[in-house]
């Protein structure tokens, strides 16, 4: 039986994991610190999108950069093994595939500890172009860039022209972020940013964007950059849903207490494009992405856990 292509591309970085949790301060004054448990998985902005995509019920595939090293062949095994087409991920001899040790603290919170020359850096616009014209992406509807500013190979200017590359084929385009890395603000990201028809920063990663601090005031500035909507995640506090034609504060589960933050706005993000592939309205999408990404933070790690799209509708009430 043939199986159906892709119909969303997700686009951008994907590393080994490997969490240790709980880590307090007495980790660096002790000898030996036993945990309960340390495991190797597979993280990533792209990465955990693609596979959480697939847990919902629509397969990504994801345009990516991984050494020619046993961590890539673990990083490629486990995609496949989701349901993710690896078929545009390169690789390339002499990169370390990158590796991110993930301190999680007992408030469920986490610090990253990554390699500065591994893959993850590594990702350029001479290695995403060309897979664009991949067979396997002739049905694709939406195109994600799972997180600006994490690999200094893709510059803004670059970014515009993948951007545009991206419109030209008629996909609906969508980008998470991380925080600016060299201080770039709307001035620098505008023409980036006037491309996109979704994007999902974090208040902290739009308040460095924006200048701003308010909600509201940060997601006013976005969509004055050319964002046809965006999703601003808050937290506990759910995601602030605004476009041109709707504003609403959308909380976040309730009674939900978080174990490891790591992925949940991944989550978030893939989950918030399942739902758009679903045609539901924006404030299901925004919804169900909450819903989702409340099921993420009660596990240790990205994307770990058994849960799958029903639990989901489920704490949608659906």
């Amino acid at each position: 039986m043939q199986l159906s292509l892709p119909e969303i591309i997700v686009i951008g970085g994907g590393v080994v994991d490997i969490p240790l949790s709980p880590v307090g301060p007495e980790i660096f004054e002790n000898g030996s610190t036993p945990l309960e448990r340390i495991a190797m998985g597979v993280g990533g902005d792209a990465v955990n999108e693609s596979i959480i995509l697939s847990r919902l019920g629509h397969p990504a595939a994801l345009v990516s950069k991984v050494g020619q090293d046993a961590p890539g062949d673990f990083l490629l095994q486990k995609l496949r093994e989701a349901g993710v087409d690896t078929g545009c991920v390169v690789r390339e001899t002499g990169l370390d595939t990158g590796i991110n040790i993930v301190l999680v603290r007992p408030d469920g919170e986490r610090g990253f500890v990554t390699n500065r020359n591994g893959s993850l850096r590594r990702l350029g616009l001479s290695d995403i172009l060309p897979a664009l014209d991949a067979p396997v992406l002739r049905n694709a509807r939406i195109a994600c860039l799972a997180s600006l500013f994490v690999s200094p190979m893709l510059t803004l200017a670059d970014t515009v022209t993948l951007f545009d590359a991206l419109k030209a084929r008629g996909l609906v385009l969508c980008a998470d972020t991380t925080r600016p890395k060299h201080g770039e603000t709307l001035r620098e990201a505008g023409p980036a940013l006037s491309r996109l028809d979704y994007f999902f920063p974090n208040l902290e990663e739009a308040s460095a964007l924006t200048g701003e601090s308010a909600p509201d005031a940060v997601a006013d500035a976005l969509l004055d950059s050319g964002v046809d909507c965006v999703a601003i995640k808050l937290g506990r506090e759910g995601c602030l849903l605004a476009s041109r034609a709707e504003r609403r504060l959308v909380p976040a589960v309730p009674g939900i207490v978080p174990t490891d933050t790591t992925g949940a706005g991944d989550t978030f993000a893939a989950a918030f494009q399942a739902a758009l592939l679903e045609k539901r309205s924006l404030l299901d999408c925004a919804r169900f992405a909450c819903a989702a990404a409340s099921l993420c933070v009660e596990r240790v790690g990205a994307i770990s856990g058994d849960w799958n799209r029903n639990d989901v509708l489920d704490r949608c009430g659906q």
